[in-house]
């Protein structure tokens, strides 16, 4: 199975509202038989446990080096673009939009 880290933005706009967009693309994703990554579901774990940004970029790009694929949802982030530098950088795929995803990952799964 495919790993998919989802990266888009959280500190710009509402951040619940973000969240929620992640895990709408990631059951989409669980639906096309992927592997999300859903990294803002550490809103819950900042919530109980708070942690500098930095430290949430650490792991984050850390879960980006064991991905196989990251799709980029839309909206301004530097995080978001860190990881996908990250991504480019290391040879993963990177796919902006689920629509593109469709399009373009399907492929790269057979």
């Amino acid at each position: 199975m495919k790993t998919v880290y989802l990266a888009s933005p959280y500190t710009l706009g509402d951040p619940v509202l973000n969240v929620r967009a992640q895990i709408e693309a990631a059951e989409e994703l669980v639906n096309l038989g992927y592997l999300p990554h859903v990294p803002l579901l550490s809103h819950l774990w900042h919530i109980a446990s708070p942690h500098p940004y930095e430290y949430w970029m650490e792991i984050g790009l850390e879960w980006v080096r064991h991905c196989d694929i990251l799709l980029r949802l839309p909206g301004e982030s530097k995080g978001a673009d860190a990881e996908v530098t990250l991504a480019r950088e290391l040879g993963i795929p990177v796919i902006f939009g689920l629509d593109e995803f469709y399009k373009v990952a399907l492929k790269l799964s057979q």
